[in-house]
């Protein structure tokens, strides 16, 4: 941590999953511009279901807002040659950044063909984008450690490969308890990680949101915000309002504290991501 940092600001989006849906993405996008980000990084559908979309979104992002998109790119549905030809697309776009994963194992995909998959690990992934292409690429990380991970030491020797495959530039897993990020980012510098840990921050405005997006993720939830599920979680409006709230006391304690940035999970939502950001210190 460097409290003489100024940190950046980052948000995340997604490809609208139907087609009708992908115009107004455009729109939500044109929104986000006006929060001024450092940059913004779309997602990629399991199995490169929607990879199309992802470099049209990040091509807009880039080469029509004028912002740097950082493009994800799982590996684990995927082949050598398919990377390649993703890869390809996005050189042509003028895409210079990309999110490098492994992602999650897609549903229908059969034992056989996960334990035959060309890169096993986002390390592996790394490597070959630093061997044949020319992109910068970012990593994840997990603050609580990846749910498949043997122990947080293990976690942090895989994360030290990726880092030493090639990643610039890591963006962690949501997380809600500043602590459980300090402790982590202490952890990895001590590992002998040394580039900018950008906070992943994902407002939680819904009861449905913490059975699912927090459940799913294995992120902990502390005291603080059980306390506030229960005192608001029947009322919609009042626990948007709260998870808001919850959202910015923690950003700008990561802010005062010197974190390189703030990556906000935007979950493509302009009106409450402007709400958050407006409020912040920077």
């Amino acid at each position: 941590m460097n409290k003489t940092h100024k940190t950046i600001l980052s948000l995340e989006v997604f490809p609208p999953k139907k087609e009708d849906e992908f115009q107004n993405a455009f729109s939500t996008m044109d929104k986000f511009k006006e929060l001024n980000p450092s940059f913004i990084s779309v997602t990629y559908g399991a199995g490169g279901s929607r990879s199309k979309k992802t470099v049209e979104i990040a091509d807009y992002i880039q080469n029509t807002l004028g912002i740097t998109a950082l493009a994800h790119l799982t590996c684990v549905g995927n082949k050598k040659e398919d990377i390649d030809d993703v890869c390809s697309q996005l050189q042509a776009a003028g895409i210079k950044n990309i999110l490098a994963l492994r992602g999650d194992r897609p549903a229908d995909m059969s034992d056989e063909q996960y334990e035959g998959r060309d890169f096993a690990y986002a390390a592996e992934l790394v490597s070959h984008l630093k061997q044949n292409t020319d992109f910068t690429v970012f990593g994840a990380c997990y603050p609580e450690k990846h749910f498949e991970a043997m122990s947080t030491r293990a976690d942090l020797q895989h994360l030290k490969q990726k880092v030493e495959a090639g990643c610039s530039e890591l963006i962690t897993q949501l997380f809600m308890n500043n602590d459980v990020f300090y402790d982590f980012c202490d952890k990895a510098l001590a590992a002998g990680i040394t580039i900018p840990i950008h906070a992943g921050i994902m407002p939680i405005t819904s009861v449905k949101q913490v059975a699912t997006t927090i459940s799913l993720s294995g992120t902990s939830i502390p005291k603080a915000f059980s306390d506030l599920v229960a005192r608001y979680g029947e009322n919609p409006e009042d626990m948007r309002k709260a998870g808001i709230d919850y959202a910015i006391r923690q950003m700008q304690d990561l802010i005062d504290g010197g974190v390189e940035g703030i990556h906000i999970y935007s979950m493509n939502k302009p009106k409450m991501t402007a709400e958050i950001v407006h409020s912040l210190r920077f």
